[in-house]
């Protein structure tokens, strides 16, 4: 079995639990950091929210639970369901029962979730980002602008960021540029310049990071070792599913073996973008 995690917001029905029948004793706090304590053991989490139940339903509390990995959900809601974890009585634990979101339309993570992401699957030393570019971009656009500027227009810092995702384990780069404009209030001088000019700067990296991370695509095998496709063409995969990626998908895999192939089911390739 294989399975494609993609650097978006898990919203599909078999990444998301539904815990019912929490205990009305803690408050919903206590009881979030003991849902995310127990079901972290399993996979990544992205969020964990817990609400209380309908006046209908009695006192106590509900919780969803989101994870990246699909796989990792499902041994979740199996080894939990039925079981006592952190309180007396037992829980329920059901998968959600929302359709499979196609790519194209499943919101991009933001550039901290993507490194969390990337540090789960990679490892803190199994990928770095290479800027080659940052480009104070507002002065040059004044410059070409000067003779019909018009005091009641507002001037703005304009960054630009050329940067790369490096996965030297998987012999991968993904390279993408961000751009980001804030308005610049005239009383803005000295260190307040600096601070909107640092912001703006940031803003401008994470944007490139964010989109850099969007080409990329970890392949979760069965045995549990990572691999990782690149989608330098978004019109290819948008529109496709998990299971027709799986019929061309290019990857590069830490020491093939054969039965990593066999795993695959599919003609596996060295990825060197």
């Amino acid at each position: 079995m294989v399975e494609l995690v993609p650097f978006a917001v898990p919203v599909a029905g078999d990444k998301t639990l539904l815990v019912w029948e929490l205990s009305s004793g803690p408050t919903a706090e206590a009881l979030q950091h003991s849902l995310f304590t127990v079901f972290s053991q399993f996979g990544l989490l992205y969020s964990v929210r817990v609400f209380p139940n309908a006046a209908v339903a009695g006192p106590g509390f509900y919780g969803i639970i989101k994870f990246y990995s699909a796989g990792d959900a499902h041994r979740a809601q199996k080894a939990c369901d039925q079981k006592q974890l952190f309180q007396t009585s037992p829980v329920k634990v059901h998968l959600g029962t929302g359709h499979k979101a196609v790519q194209h339309n499943t919101p991009a993570l933001n550039s901290s979730r993507c490194q969390e992401l990337a540090n789960y699957y990679f490892g803190f030393n199994g990928w770095s980002k290479r800027i080659i570019k940052l480009q104070d971009l507002s002065n040059l656009e004044e410059r070409e602008k000067e003779d019909i500027v018009t005091p009641l227009q507002k001037q703005s810092l304009k960054l630009f960021c050329a940067l790369e995702v490096v996965l030297p384990f998987h012999e991968c780069r993904s390279p993408e540029v961000g751009m980001a404009e804030e308005p610049l209030d005239k009383l803005e001088e000295g260190s307040l310049f600096l601070l909107k000019r640092k912001v703006t700067q940031k803003l401008a990296i994470q944007k490139a990071l964010t989109d850099a991370f969007q080409k990329l695509l970890t392949v979760v095998l069965e045995s549990g070792k990572v691999a990782l496709t690149y989608r330098p063409c978004e019109e290819v995969t948008d529109a496709r599913t998990e299971e027709e990626l799986q019929d061309f998908i290019q990857v590069s895999v830490i020491q093939n073996t054969q039965q990593d192939l066999e795993d695959f089911g599919m003609s596996t390739q060295l990825c060197h973008p």
